[in-house]
């Protein structure tokens, strides 16, 4: 995860190599990774923000 400035704010591993990334749930506090067989959802502090 990066922030604005391009600042390295951290590292999520996932046990499988990662194909894309959504944000996602009511507060978009649910951040959605998929990957070749399977989907992963990681809670997080901070919302993201909704595709356009």
């Amino acid at each position: 995860m990066f922030s604005p400035e391009a600042i390295c704010l951290g590292v999520i591993r996932v046990p499988e190599y990662p194909s894309n990334m959504a944000w996602g749930g009511a507060d978009y506090r649910s951040l959605y990774i998929t990957a070749s067989t399977s989907v992963y959802r990681i809670r997080v502090r901070v919302p993201g923000l909704p595709a356009l």
